[in-house]
């Protein structure tokens, strides 16, 4: 099922990954700069499992992995999915029979596998964290079933690309210390990747794993992934638990399947060495790797670098929004109120484009729909405590309150001011769209300021009409919280 088709007329992207552990079908909705997930599915075929001592793909898994494929064709053929890779990586890389089972692939399928390099995973495993976070600088480790990648990322550029065996399926079959194998392998690494890296990036199913346990564990407030930072010495402390933890013990701790934390131990292992050997001051969990890398690798050069985080909410306003194009226009509205620092500006904006994503739900349930779409959304380029400020802007936006339970606790994400900064946003939101209805010219024939003692509400003729006891009240709120008194005049 080779289709290809320019990039321009794309529609959705599929791609398959046939790993060592798992086989997984992903399509995306459009190569947009933001993934959008139109379908994810994963079967636990581990293609790699004795491959050290067999040499060749596991019988059972090579039966399930067809079958997989078998599946995933005809759901491609069903979604009209115009552009279709499929790449597989160690276990078919290094089976002597991997040539055999892509023949065998594309004989019942149509599908073409191409086997992928250790340093082409490990590139794409980089342009998958790139797609997330543009502008990323640090160390990628990417760990499957049977290999674990390594890769340079710099200023948005991916630099070295290694590849070893460190990986459950492979490190099982070790005889003797695997501890001191897996330093060994570790230290000669290091010679050929060799920079002092400041962020490591976890990429892989059995690293996002050892996050959730660490974030059960710790009772963590959020329950997104992507983009969970700590310090070595937090993640250390998780790594010497899961190396004493019984089995009932550690799949107590984590939501994954029996399947992948049988092989979070091992992975445990490799983790705890890599942070010896390489010495990142902190870690970064990513839920985008090699899959979402294929993706990256189709986009022209003026789509990647557009924000992740502002096309998300872009995409979001065209398709639910009752004014598209207005979100901006409120943004500008709000920005002069708050400090002229990018990230503020960037959730501002972020803001105004998701604030009216949720009007056909119940007016009941809109505040804590509009907070649930940022905690719970796919928006990358956005970090933990973006993510909360964004929500509480929202929840604002909707409740004059801005109270609801499940904020208690998330409150500890954010200090003070960022608590403040994320209700003015808001409430000036609620301001401006009260205001206006959906009609930018109004906000553009509207002037509101600050001095050190009142907020100042201005209307010009054309947007005096629009003005009305329900705009005042909202005024005299924005203007309570941000200790000022409230003025209303002609401008």
């Amino acid at each position: 099922m080779q289709i290809t088709t320019k990039f321009a007329e794309l529609e959705r992207v599929g791609v398959i990954d046939v790993g060592s552990n798992s086989v997984r079908l992903v399509v995306f909705d459009g190569a947009a700069r933001s993934p959008a997930y139109f379908f994810n599915e994963k079967i636990l075929c581990g293609l790699g499992r004795d491959i050290s001592e067999t040499g060749v793909l596991h019988p059972e898994g090579r039966a399930r992995a067809l079958r997989a494929m078998q599946r995933f064709a005809a759901l491609a053929a069903s979604f009209e999915v115009q552009s279709l890779r499929a790449v597989a990586t160690a276990a078919v890389r290094d089976a002597r029979d991997g040539g055999e089972f892509c023949k065998e692939v594309l004989a019942q399928t149509g599908i073409k596998i191409d086997v992928i390099a250790g340093k082409d995973e490990a590139r794409l495993a980089a342009q998958g964290v790139l797609l997330g976070r543009p502008e990323a600088h640090g160390l990628v480790s990417d760990i499957g079933g049977a290999s674990m990648e390594l890769a340079e990322l710099s200023n948005g550029t991916v630099g070295t690309q290694v590849t070893s065996p460190l990986a459950p399926l492979r490190l099982a079959d070790v005889k003797g210390d695997v501890d001191a194998h897996i330093r060994r392998e570790l230290t000669a690494l290091r010679k050929q990747i060799s920079g002092t890296y400041e962020t490591l990036f976890l990429v892989g199913g059995s690293y996002r794993a050892i996050a959730k346990v660490d974030m059960i564990r710790r009772s963590y407030p959020l329950g997104v992934l992507h983009e969970y930072v700590l310090e070595p010495a937090q993640m250390i402390e998780t790594l010497d638990w899961i190396k004493s933890a019984s089995p009932e013990d550690l799949a107590a701790s984590s939501t994954s399947s029996a399947t992948r934390m049988a092989l979070v131990p091992m992975a445990a292992r490799v983790l705890r060495q890599l942070l010896d050997v390489f010495g990142p001051r902190r870690i970064s969990v990513s839920s985008y790797g090699l899959r979402e890398g294929m993706l990256f690798e189709k986009m022209p050069p003026d789509v990647r670098a557009r924000d992740p985080l502002i096309e998300a909410c872009r995409v979001m306003e065209r398709t639910s929004a009752r004014f598209v194009g207005f979100g901006a226009h409120l943004a500008a509205w709000v920005a002069p109120l708050l400090p002229d620092a990018p990230r503020l500006q960037r959730l501002v904006l972020a803001a105004g484009l998701l604030h009216d994503v949720s009007w056909r739900s119940d007016p009941s349930s809109r505040a804590e729909e509009c907070f649930d779409n940022a905690m719970r959304g796919n928006l990358g380029g956005l970090d933990h405590k973006g993510r909360v400020m964004l929500a509480m802007a929202l929840l604002h936006r909707y409740r004059k309150s801005g109270k609801i339970e499940k904020y208690k606790t998330l409150r500890s994400v954010l200090n003070d001011e960022e608590q403040k900064s994320a209700q003015i946003i808001g409430q000036a939101m609620r301001l401006g769209a009260s205001l206006a209805g959906g009609d930018p010219q109004v906000l553009a024939q509207s002037q509101l300021t600050q001095s050190d003692t009142h907020l100042d509400l201005r209307l010009g003729p054309q947007a005096e009409a629009f003005g009305g006891e329900v705009v005042e009240a909202r005024l005299a709120e924005l203007a309570t919280s941000m200790g000022r008194a409230a003025r209303s005049g002609a401008l």
